[in-house]
């Protein structure tokens, strides 16, 4: 049975694919350290197209760890378990689609400063610091975990993931700057774009999340994609939300 268990492996090739799958998932590990790091090859310019695809697929794949976390509360059984996947998809979907949004308005507006030159660079250091925010957002998953089994209350959960993401984005606001450095001793009104993107970011960010919604699903309600009047200000549902989880 031994002698079985490693020669059918490697007669049908599994070997061979178990440790092409454990080197790429090192080179990924790697690859999300050099973010974390602030390491300025992640930025360069030599191989522009390779690197985004590789922040991308970084946003992707921790994007969609914390997402499937984060819909499993109240069970991943049954119903619930759509409710994984789906915001699984969600996260990054999110995270992306954000970024995406945001980018035109940027592009205008460091085409205004006459700094479009440096939107290349720009468009790297961003994309790196997004997949900054999703990695730090996924290492956060273990205490999600922690106060679904604690707590039942699902305005609580809603209050608990929103502060899994604003802590997430402040520390991705240090990686921002770590990665804006060499722009803004070139040019100090980059620091000026660089508030402006973290408010544009911001605004359409909050917005984003309350057309997705739900990400976490009330488990006394039936599980859907997207919940019905998806339209509407997140700003005032947000503000309803911490009034009436706070007055009981």
């Amino acid at each position: 049975m031994v002698y079985l268990a490693f020669t059918i492996p490697k007669a049908f090739g599994f070997e061979a694919a178990t440790r092409s799958v454990w080197r790429s998932v090192r080179i990924m590990l790697l690859q999300a350290e050099h973010v974390l790091r602030a390491r300025p090859w992640v930025v360069e310019d030599d191989h522009t197209a390779k690197k985004l695809a590789q922040l991308g697929l970084l946003i992707a794949v921790f994007g969609i760890m914390y997402g499937a976390v984060m819909g499993s509360f109240g069970g991943v059984f049954g119903e619930r378990f759509w409710q994984v996947v789906f915001s699984a998809v969600k996260v990054p979907f999110l995270l992306m689609g954000t970024f995406a949004l945001s980018l035109p308005s940027f592009f205008v507006v460091n085409t205004l400063f006459g700094l479009r030159s440096d939107f290349s660079y720009s468009l790297r250091a961003l994309l790196a610091t997004q997949a900054g925010l999703t990695i730090v957002l996924a290492s956060f998953a273990p205490f999600t975990v922690l106060w679904y089994v604690s707590f039942s209350n699902y305005r609580g959960a809603i209050l608990f993931n929103t502060l899994m993401f604003g802590s997430a984005s402040l520390t991705a606001q240090w990686l921002l700057r770590r990665f804006y450095e060499p722009l803004i001793r070139r040019n100090r009104r980059h620091r000026t774009l660089l508030r402006a993107w973290l408010v544009i970011y911001a605004f359409v960010g909050i917005q984003m999340a309350w057309v997705l919604r739900p990400f976490i699903g009330n488990p006394d309600a039936p599980t859907q994609f997207f919940r019905q009047n998806a339209w509407g200000n997140a700003y005032v549902r947000l503000a309803n939300i911490i009034w009436s989880f706070i007055g009981g």
